[in-house]
């Protein structure tokens, strides 16, 4: 199941939803195209300095939801995977890694905006629309 669920999660292109909130409970969501899976328990991604970045670093808890369209709702597939960031780097080793690799999908513009590369540790794997069915028959 493990190789399934990177498989789909890593899927481009596709429309991705990072849910954040602060301390204070206020939510923020937030597109993204670049989380990558890189093993069954690890997500990586870059962030601007921008809202999620900050809610962040008050909450480690979030949300990436990605959805596929179908021609009716009951025909939608998705997850919803949560996660809990481990890692928030802002420079080293780790930054420069991904942002050469933004440089090399994106430009270097994009790159250049990356202000930290986050890691997150997934916890659980939900359904777009779970109706008892299990994530595995939702994609």
């Amino acid at each position: 199941m493990a190789s399934r669920l990177m498989d789909y999660f890593n899927k481009q292109p596709r429309l991705g939803v990072l849910s954040t909130a602060n301390k204070e409970g206020k939510v923020d969501a937030a597109v993204f195209g670049s989380p990558m899976m890189v093993d069954e328990k690890t997500v990586v991604m870059g962030l601007g300095k921008n809202r999620t970045s900050a809610y962040l670093q008050e909450n480690p808890n979030a949300v990436f939801t990605i959805v596929e369209s179908g021609e009716t709702i009951m025909d939608w597939k998705g997850l919803r995977v949560y996660l809990m960031m481990k890692e928030y780097a802002t420079s080293g080793e780790m930054l420069d890694n991904y942002r050469k690799q933004i440089a090399g999908v994106a430009g270097e513009d994009a790159a250049a905006m990356i202000h930290a590369a986050v890691t997150f540790e997934v916890g659980e794997v939900r359904p777009l629309v779970d109706m008892g069915q299990g994530w595995e028959q939702s994609i």
